[in-house]
């Protein structure tokens, strides 16, 4: 699944925008064709790191939709600080980005 990140400054902050392309499934949907429920599939813990340093760590369920995009600011972020961000979901795949402030 891919994860795309972009971090830009906006006035005294940094805001990271991070995308992951994730079915986000509740475990209540049901397919049409065979009427049987879908499976849960969720992004449980998405992690937001400067340097190596966690800035937030977000705790997600499944009331978040479909490929989620998810968005934090930050203060005190300078050019050229490395951005990682980290996922894990309910069937414990993962995923990740990187990038720099620019």
């Amino acid at each position: 699944m891919a994860t795309k990140i972009k971090a830009r400054k906006k006035g005294n902050a940094t805001e990271i925008l991070v995308l992951v392309q994730h079915p986000m499934e509740t475990g209540a949907r049901k397919d049409k064709k065979t009427k049987k429920l879908i499976p849960a599939h969720f992004i449980q813990t998405m992690v937001f790191a400067i340097n190596g340093k966690t800035v937030a760590d977000v705790d997600m369920s499944t009331g978040v939709s479909k490929n989620p995009l998810i968005g934090i600011r930050v203060k005190n972020a300078k050019p050229g600080d490395k951005i990682d961000v980290s996922w894990k979901d309910n069937k414990g795949e993962t995923g990740g980005a990187k990038t720099t402030v620019k």
